[in-house]
């Protein structure tokens, strides 16, 4: 189990592969020995212990999880047809921090050239997940 305090941050929660429209912003929190993910309204979407959450980062940067037996894909970045963070959500990120600075992944260029880093922040909540307890492969 890691000793860091937690970290939060927005990714976006796709929920469909074709429709940009349903990939979502989702403020994830990730505390020592759980994960929480909420919606733009702030409900709970996950609610887990890190031991109960399994998953993998695809070769594009899908962090893609699996927790009681449902999956969740989560993207560095939403469509261009993707709502924006809410107001509440922007709050809440403010009020948890962004906690303990970790190492960022570094992105390569053209992750950061066609992509704006997405696939780095997706291995960067990888690593710390799995830091934290979580069982990917």
């Amino acid at each position: 189990m890691s000793t860091d305090t937690g970290h939060s941050g927005i990714v976006h929660w796709r929920r469909s592969v074709w429709n940009g429209a349903r990939c979502e912003p989702v403020l994830v929190t990730l505390r020592p020995g759980g994960l929480q993910v909420r919606d733009r309204s702030l409900g709970t979407v996950v609610q887990a212990d890190l031991g109960a959450v399994t998953g993998r980062l695809t070769r594009f940067g899908t962090l893609v999880l699996t927790v009681d037996g449902r999956r969740y894909a989560f993207v560095g970045r939403g469509a261009s047809l993707s709502p924006a963070p809410s107001a509440e959500q922007q709050r809440a990120l403010e009020d948890t921090g962004h906690g303990a600075p970790g190492p960022v992944a570094a992105g390569g260029a053209v992750d950061q050239l066609l992509n704006g880093g997405a696939a780095a922040r997706m291995r960067d909540w990888y690593a710390r997940l799995a830091a934290a307890g979580a069982r990917l492969s």
